[in-house]
This record gives C-alpha cells, structure tokens and sequence, in this order.
C-alpha cells in the first residue's frame, strides 16, 4: 500500500482519534508514514506504546511529553524520538500540532479509513 506522490491537506480526510484531537495521514508507504496530528488545548495523547519506532516534531503548541517516565515540556521547533515498544504520551499545554513519522507504517490508523468514518 502507498499513498499518492502527492497529496493536498485542503483535501486529505481528517479523522477524530480522541476529544480534542484529530488527525490526518499524509503519505505513506509500507515502511514509512507521516501523520498530522491536531491538538486542542488540554487534550491528553494518554501513554500507549508500539511496535514502530516514531520521531515527532512540535509544528506548533506546546505539550508536555513522557518518555518511559520522563517528561519534558516541548514548544514548536522541538521534536523526540521514541524506540519501539516504549511508554509514551502527550498532554497540549498550549493548542498545536505534531507532525509524527512511523516506521513501519502503523497499519491500526487505517481502520476508521476502510470503514469511512471521519470528523
């Protein structure tokens, strides 16, 4: 599965994953993805791990970020890395917008795509 060469943001879907965020996929091959993702102020990316190996850059915003027990807060220009199968969350201090990349792809985001459901 890829995704087009080129793709549009006006015109990509967006998807409400929890209140306060949505998201959208913006490319994408089988071993590698770029998501945008849009915070609200307040809003929790409660800590989960995965199997991929993730970098995150903070377009806008600020969020204060845990990695395996450390927290650190992160304003736009800043990004992390998380190995795979590691604890991580976020929690949007100030509204923005984090750009992740995967490697793999994270298949699981696909799901609300197939089934057409999308804020």
């Amino acid at each position: 599965m890829q995704s087009p060469n080129f793709l549009f943001g006006d015109v990509v879907e967006v998807e409400t994953v929890e209140p306060g965020i949505k998201r959208q996929i913006l490319g994408h091959n089988d071993d590698l993805m770029l998501v945008k993702v849009m915070f609200e102020d307040g809003a929790i990316g409660y800590e989960h791990k995965h199997i991929h190996s993730q970098v995150a850059y903070v377009e806008s915003g600020v969020f204060d970020v845990t990695i395996n027990g450390v927290t650190k807060r992160q304003k736009a220009g800043d990004s992390y890395f998380v190995e795979p199968n590691v604890l991580h969350g976020a929690v949007c201090i100030e509204a923005g917008v984090l750009l992740d990349m995967f490697s793999p792809i994270r298949a699981d985001f696909f799901e609300n795509y197939k089934k057409g459901n999308f804020s």
